[in-house]
């Protein structure tokens, strides 16, 4: 009989777990550096695709499966949501995760919330993208107190920090200015 995987054993996140067998207290330490896949992050803050992802990985057998706890390093580039300035950042994110042998059947509610081994085979993708999109902050900021841009003309604050204009004249007092600049001169 010929299994036929969906995931691919050459891909750079994909872990053959063979050694471990299904010996529960079997382990084994892995650390390699992987290109990062397409679209890691978001709109304003990513991982650069091909970058390099640093994973310290235990793969641990378990009586359900394999259970995956690791730590990533990647690479941040972006742009800061206050005055778009270039970010480059490094980050760090942990994460856990129980691979379920593909003939351990769970309950229909649970099932679809779980990592399933694929033959001896785990893609290590979803939970990668799952931490570091979770750990990026919302509104990345260059600095903590990047003051922003001005809202009149666009002019960085950081650069300027005394930039002023003058008070705007409220268009129902508009007509009284004129008066007194025609009185002025």
């Amino acid at each position: 009989m010929i299994l036929l995987h969906a995931l691919d054993p050459r891909a750079p996140l994909v872990l053959d777990t063979r050694e471990l067998g299904r010996r529960p207290g079997l382990q084994r330490q892995v650390s390699l550096e992987v290109p990062a896949p397409a679209d890691l992050g978001i709109e304003v803050l990513h991982v650069p695709e091909g970058s390099p992802v640093d994973l310290d990985l235990r793969l641990e057998a378990v009586m359900e499966g394999v259970l995956v706890t690791g730590s990533a390093a990647v690479e941040l580039d972006g742009e800061c949501t206050r005055c778009l300035e270039p970010i480059d950042d490094e980050l760090v994110v942990g994460f856990q995760d129980l691979y379920v042998y593909d003939d351990v059947r769970q309950p229909p509610e649970e099932d679809e919330d779980v990592r399933r081994l694929e033959g001896d085979l785990l893609d290590l993708e979803p939970p990668l993208r799952d931490a570091v999109v979770l750990a990026l902050p919302f509104q990345p900021l260059c600095r903590e107190d990047c003051p922003g841009l001005c809202v009149e003309c666009g002019a960085q604050l950081a650069e300027d920090p005394d930039h002023a204009h003058e008070a705007a004249i409220d268009p129902r007092w508009a007509g009284l200015a004129a008066l007194q600049q025609d009185q002025d001169t």
